[in-house]
Order: structure tokens, then sequence, then C-alpha cells
């Protein structure tokens, strides 16, 4: 068998627009029906959801024959977590708080093999195949795709240094955690926030990375799609779910009164 290419790391490294979602369901029925919605890529969250291996195992069969590409993004930067999240098959990760250089060297020094990082070995595992991949070992460090995310003020004065580490193909930036960072709790439309995300976009451009956002308001999505963000996750599985309850009751009540 031959190793997949990853297209989503293609894409971003095009300039391509990649617009996702992200899921916190925590459920491979979830995934399989978002995964034929039409949206480039879908997150599949462990640091804010009750997402454990197993269950982030069976959405990534949900997602693989599907047109949607899965991102993990892991609880932290952990190279255990890594390793077992790599070993069941995910191609594309996204690391929460990264807030120094070293950080992003060690994140990337865990997706790679020895001597040019500490990922374990397994021959026999999803990732390959259950070993029918043959150059699994020597090749994927070629697709994957690995996403640092920038969540306070201190990483943002850092972001053209940690993009510019070797192994990094793309930044994300997270408003609510920075919102609070810069005094802002709750307020990710704050202007000191969006000055923020246009700082850091701006660096990223000049560091030669896609720049990434998850937003909560489609005017925001729009916004940050314009501006020249490129991976961007315009909404969440459980507010569309939340929302979508909600209103349908509202308007049974109102067409019932």
């Amino acid at each position: 068998m031959e190793l997949p290419k990853n297209t989503f790391k293609q894409a971003l490294a095009k300039g391509q627009p990649q617009i996702g979602l992200w899921s916190t369901l925590c459920s491979n029925i979830g995934s399989e029906v978002l995964a034929y919605s039409g949206f480039d890529w879908i997150a599949v969250d462990m640091e804010h959801a009750a997402n454990e291996l197993p269950v982030v195992f069976s959405q990534l069969q949900s997602y693989d024959p599907s047109p949607a590409t899965a991102v993990v993004r892991l609880p932290w930067n952990d190279p255990v977590v890594v390793k077992r999240v790599l070993d069941i098959g995910a191609f594309n990760l996204l690391f929460p708080m990264i807030q120094t250089v070293a950080e992003a060297e060690a994140a990337v020094a865990s997706t790679r093999y020895p001597p040019h990082g500490i990922r374990g070995v397994s021959l026999a595992q999803r990732g390959n195949k259950y070993g029918r991949i043959k150059e699994y070992t020597t090749g994927i460090e070629r697709e994957l795709c690995i996403l640092v995310q920038i969540e306070t003020r201190a990483a943002l004065d850092r972001v053209e240094e940690i993009a510019a580490v070797d192994g990094i193909d793309g930044v994300f930036f997270g408003p609510a955690d920075l919102s609070a960072d810069l005094g802002h709790l709750g307020q990710p439309g704050h202007a000191d926030v969006k000055a923020a995300l246009a700082e850091g976009l701006a660096k990223c451009n000049k560091a030669g990375k896609p720049a990434g956002i998850l937003t909560a308001a489609e005017a925001d999505s729009i916004h940050w799609l314009k501006e020249g963000y490129i991976f961007v996750a315009v909404g969440t599985d459980t507010a569309i779910l939340a929302r979508g309850a909600d209103a349908l009751l509202a308007r049974i009540k109102e067409g019932a009164a």
C-alpha cells in the first residue's frame, strides 16, 4: 500500500482557503454526519472535549473515506499523547498553547522518528495500515501537517520565530484564550483582540506560514477569510445542534400558540 498524500497540507502550502468546523461531540456518528457536509476540515478536539483515544480512533475511521480532513487538537504538548494519536492514523495535529520556540521545536520533535526526533517506533498500527505501508517510517514526516496554536500575548510577540521553526506547517490563533490573556475574558470580539489577530496574521504572512483561526460568529469568519486567514473554523458542532434545537422548538411553540 502507498502512503496517502496529505491534500490538506498541500492546500495550506498553496494558500488555498480551507473552511472547517470544530467538533466536540465525541461521536463517530456525529463525525460521519459532518464528514459529508462539505467542510474542508474538521477539528477533533481533545483539549476541551471528552475525547479519549478510542473515541478519537473511531472518529478518524469516519473521516478517512470522506472528503473532509480530520485535524486532531491535542490536549497538550505531550510526546506520549502525540505518539499514540499518530499511531492511530492522524496526519494533522494542532498543538495548543505554544508559547516559545523551544516548545514549538519540542512539538515537532515528538512527531519525528530518531535521529530527527523522539517518536517511538511501532511497525504495525493503524497509521501504517498494520504494517502494509512499507514507506511509512521513511515517508510519514513528509505528509504530516504540524500546526501550533497561539493563545497569549507573549506567544503573539514571538509568532515569527515560532512560525519559522522547521517542521511547522501553520499557525492557529485562539481568540478565546487570547482575549483572556489580553484582559478581555469572554470578549473575543473586543477591538484589542481583533487588533492582535490582525497583527498575528501579518506576522504569519511575513514568515511565509498560513494562519488559522476559530470563530464563533459568521461575520467574523467571513471577515478573517477576506483578510487572509487560510484555515478557518467557522463554528462548532455542539453550537449548531443547540441553536438548531432551540430554534426548532421556538418555531413550533410560536406556530402552535
